[in-house]
């Protein structure tokens, strides 16, 4: 059976630049849309976090704000329910690239604060590239390639075309002048990335070789959708 491995943040928090904690947590939808598609597909799932820690949902990704009204909210919180998987995550050292086919990363703010700097995940993400198993990333989820610049400020994802959430996206976010930096930034400046911008909050996938981004919510489903064609 194919199995899918989710890496998710396990922050409950983003820190801005003027230290106030912004509420945080993986993205409900960017998690859940790919879980549907991946088990309706049939393929098996687990997670990993940093330390192993269950992760959380970003509260707002889980509120009617978000989810076409209270009964959309319900039921975003029902699928939270039924992943068990995702509550029950492995510490992303004890991950076997061997035991899975592909991973995937969803986003929210939760990764940009504590897998950029996680050296796990850096040797995880580095060790899948180099095993030619495919890995999907959407929205913020692409902060984790971040850990894979080394000392000399190398990465071997420097040059693949990805995509992510995007500077303009942020700013209608509301959060891009109160961060200590944005992601489409350090994606090109510090990864060394070919990183390619769609509409803002349209569905945009970029494909290149074994590397599956998406830029944003919209782009979870059709992300997964895409990586599926690779797997069957």
């Amino acid at each position: 059976m194919t199995k899918i491995l989710y890496l998710i943040t396990a922050a409950t928090y983003w820190t801005l630049a003027d230290g106030t904690r912004q509420p945080a947590g993986f993205w409900a939808e960017e998690a859940l849309g790919p879980y549907e598609v991946f088990t309706q597909t049939g393929y098996e799932i687990a997670a990993a976090t940093p330390g192993g820690v269950p992760p959380t949902a970003d509260a707002a990704s889980l509120s009617p704000e978000f989810n076409d009204g209270p009964e959309g909210a319900e039921r975003m919180q029902a699928r939270l329910r039924d992943a068990t998987e995702l509550a029950r995550p492995m510490r992303i050292e004890d991950v076997r690239i061997e035991d899975y086919d592909a991973v995937f990363v969803p986003g929210g703010w939760g990764p940009m604060e504590d897998l950029p700097g996680n050296a796990a995940a850096g040797r995880l993400l580095s060790g899948w590239l180099a095993s030619g198993k495919p890995l999907a990333l959407v929205c913020h989820g692409p902060a984790a390639l971040l850990a894979t610049v080394d000392g000399d400020g190398n990465s071997p994802f420097a040059g693949y075309r990805l995509t992510g959430l995007s500077n303009a996206e942020e700013k209608l976010n509301g959060l891009a002048d109160r961060a200590k930096w944005l992601l489409q930034d350090r994606l090109v400046h510090d990864l060394g990335a070919d990183y390619r911008e769609g509409e803002p909050f349209r569905p945009h996938v970029e494909v290149d070789r074994t590397l599956y981004t998406g830029q944003n919510p919209d782009s979870a489903v059709p992300l997964a959708r895409e990586l599926t064609k690779t797997l069957s």
